[in-house]
């Protein structure tokens, strides 16, 4: 017995704390409402974090798969896996009766609720516990809050990054030390409601796994202006760290995901998406930092930090709050 559990036995548990919990992990194609799951496990735990069993699956997204090169899983690797409704009855079996945990759990339940809301079914699940806003309960002296340092301060090892059984392993080896320690504090959770999606409009044109849609000319959405930010530029993005609500950010060159479905989690994560690259842009996203665009250009003329879509995405994950 670990000298966390000889604490935690002699804690007594908090009467609310919930009964079960399945642990969650979901890869996807990308980041917007339209994208789709490609694949999914749970590790269900008990209400002191014990591990139960656990469950992986494909998912054929019917689609282009997105960012191969982050998730591993190609169009034939997915072609041959089986459709969400295909497999929604032994997820919901996984998810039913427990409290879903995830690290940025507002990411997972919404690909979640949203395939459930496709096949015409409900997921199981009223409650979600982040376990980025778990660690900021705990005040745990993380340098960031991504998966991997969650792992290495608990000493977890993490072997495939982006692989979804993997993920969620990594995810109920660190949950389980961080549930004790919020019990033996006596830390009231951070549950929050889970709201299904009760219906579902599809795009007029679905597109097929192994061929890219475009949604630019000829494509299904119409040119809109965007509203401005509401919220004031904190100034550049620094490596390693969070980006911020209201950072000027400008797109350049080819991207695996739609343009258009980047900026619009961008601009939903709070982010001024910028046509052009000025000393007030914060961050420069290309695939290609050496093309001699006249973006890429500027950005290396002013000093402007430069990431690629991969890195981008995985930041829009955790974006932090404006200055108050």
């Amino acid at each position: 017995m670990t000298m966390l559990d000889d604490r935690t036995t002699a804690t007594t548990w908090p009467a609310a704390y919930p009964q079960g919990y399945a642990v969650v992990d979901v890869e996807t194609t990308g980041l917007a409402r339209d994208d789709r799951i490609v694949s999914a496990a749970v590790y269900r735990l008990d209400a002191q974090g014990d591990v139960e069993d656990h469950w992986y699956t494909l998912v054929n997204p019917e689609r282009d798969p997105g960012p191969v090169w982050i998730h591993g899983l190609t169009t034939d690797v997915l072609e041959g896996a089986p459709l969400f409704p295909e497999i929604a009855a032994e997820f919901s079996a996984r998810l039913d009766g427990r409290v879903l945990v995830a690290h940025n759990a507002m990411f997972d339940w919404s690909m979640i609720a949203r395939e459930y809301a496709r096949a015409e079914r409900t997921a199981p699940v009223r409650q979600r516990l982040c376990t980025i806003a778990l660690s900021k309960e705990l005040a745990l002296p993380l340098p960031n809050h991504k998966l991997e340092s969650l792992a290495a301060h608990f000493g977890v090892v993490q072997q495939r990054a982006h692989n979804a059984l993997d993920d969620a392993r990594v995810l109920a080896e660190a949950f389980r030390p961080s549930l004790h320690t919020a019990a033996e504090r006596n830390v009231r959770l951070p549950l929050l409601e889970c709201r299904p999606l009760t219906e579902w409009a599809a795009a007029p044109a679905t597109p097929r796994i192994g061929h890219q849609s475009s949604y630019r000319a000829n494509g299904w959405r119409p040119s809109r202006k965007r509203p401005p930010c509401p919220y004031p530029n904190p100034g550049r993005y620094t490596s390693g760290e969070l980006l911020k609500q209201g950072m000027r950010v400008a797109f350049s060159g080819d991207t695996s995901v739609d343009r258009e479905l980047l900026e619009d989690r961008a601009v939903e994560a709070g982010l001024h998406v910028a046509s052009s690259v000025s000393r007030l842009t914060s961050l420069l996203v290309t695939n290609d930092p050496d093309a001699a665009t006249s973006k890429t250009v500027k950005a290396k003329s002013f000093g402007t930090p430069i990431v690629d879509e991969a890195a981008f995405t995985q930041l829009l994950r955790d974006v932090a709050p404006a200055d108050g």
